[in-house]
C-alpha cells in the first residue's frame, strides 16, 4: 500500500508484530506519546509537546503507525493519531496495558 495525502501506511491487524510493536516502545519518546494516548485518546499531532524539531516528531509518529500501535487520520492539514487499542488488545492481549502501567512507575 502506498501513502498519500489522505490514506498512510498502516497494517492489517493480522499484520502486527510482537517484535515490531517492542522495538517502536524501546524508544522512551514513542513510549511518551502511546501513554499519553492511552490516557487520553485521540490527538492531533502538532498537540504533543515533546521538545523536538517537528521532523524528529513525524518519524516517531510514523514508527509507531507503521509498527501497528497508532491509526492516523487525516482531516486537511491536520494529522490526528490514536492507539489502535482494540486491533492490539485482541493480537496480544494485556500487554499494551502491562506497558503503559509499568512505564507509569
Amino acid at each position: 500500500m502506498s501513502a498519500s495525502l489522505t490514506e498512510l501506511e498502516q497494517p492489517q491487524a493480522d499484520a502486527i508484530t510482537l517484535a515490531d510493536v517492542m522495538q517502536a516502545l524501546g524508544d522512551p519518546t514513542r513510549l511518551d506519546i502511546v501513554r499519553s494516548l492511552y490516557a487520553g485518546g485521540e490527538r492531533q499531532c502538532g498537540s504533543f509537546v515533546l521538545g523536538l524539531s517537528k521532523a524528529t516528531r513525524s518519524h516517531h509518529f510514523r514508527v509507531l503507525r507503521e509498527a501497528g500501535l497508532t491509526h492516523t487520520r487525516v482531516d486537511g492539514a491536520a494529522h490526528f493519531v490514536r492507539l489502535r487499542d482494540e486491533d492490539l488488545e485482541q493480537r496480544f492481549p494485556g500487554l499494551l496495558s502491562a506497558i503503559v502501567n509499568a512505564a507509569s512507575r
